[in-house]
């Protein structure tokens, strides 16, 4: 069983329920984390026996292209479209992370975990 993390990955994208947030956009970044069967990557050493970084990135990269009022709603589509792409990922999680948020004072970033 190995775990698969891909970290800190980062967007610029028009999520939020304030106009500016939808017109404007903001950065964000997101964590990834999941744990699936590898072993038969670690004998083989061929990727198609492996979980790709490249389309699990293109996963979220997608799904953080299509605007929504709230992140809840985006890291719901990154787990479930990640969880689709690759029935084998067991206990997904995902942190998405709304930096430098406008929230009236100086807040470095909120985060949401599913």
């Amino acid at each position: 069983m190995a775990t698969i993390r891909i970290c800190n990955m980062h967007f610029y994208a028009h999520h939020g329920c304030y106009d500016t947030e939808q017109k404007v956009g903001t950065h964000f970044s997101v964590d990834l984390e999941f744990d699936y069967d590898s072993s038969k990557a670690e004998t083989s050493d061929d990727i198609n026996d492996a979980v790709s970084y490249l389309d699990v990135y293109q996963i979220v990269k997608n799904e953080m292209s299509e605007p929504s009022h709230l992140i809840e709603n985006v890291a719901y589509r990154i787990k479930k479209a990640v969880g689709t792409q690759y029935p084998q990922a067991r206990d997904i999680k995902v942190r998405l992370y709304k930096l430098n948020p406008p929230l009236g004072g100086q807040v470095e970033k909120v985060c949401v975990e599913l």
